[in-house]
């Protein structure tokens, strides 16, 4: 069962956080090598995201947390892909996250955090590498 046709990435605001400049600008990279990107807009809950990309067949979500609450956020998503049988779905991330809390979210799942700094194209890259590589293999 080869997946064909290119990586599909939910780019999401989970929380209140009302900035998404950043993740506009993620999105905007990976549509422009592209990727297939459905970006959900501000203020969406962990269960918004989960089923949108349950819905979209998305090979990954990528979250853009600014607001500090991100320790719960991804724990929640990634808690809800675990409960819908859609851990094939690889999360990653970037904002605002304190390096001491990258460590306990790549321990639960999360698949890779970007920090202010990371350029688009590192970005880019990383999910090209990352995101399908167990189904190509």
């Amino acid at each position: 069962m080869g997946v064909t046709g290119p990586i599909r990435v939910v780019v999401a605001k989970p929380g209140l956080d009302g900035h998404d400049r950043g993740a506009k600008v993620i999105a905007r990279a990976l549509r422009d090598a592209g990727m297939e990107v459905i970006y959900t807009g501000l203020h969406q809950t962990p269960e918004q995201i989960v089923d949108t990309a349950i819905q979209e067949d998305a090979d990954a979500i990528g979250l853009s947390i600014l607001s500090g609450a991100h320790n719960t956020l991804f724990a929640k998503v990634i808690e809800l892909l675990k409960e819908r049988d859609a851990e094939d779905i690889k999360v990653f991330g970037g904002g605002i996250i304190p390096d001491e809390d990258i460590p306990p979210l790549k321990r639960i799942g999360v698949a890779e955090i970007f920090t202010p700094g990371a350029t688009t194209t590192a970005i880019v890259e990383w999910v090209n590498a990352n995101v399908r590589q167990a189904a190509e293999a």
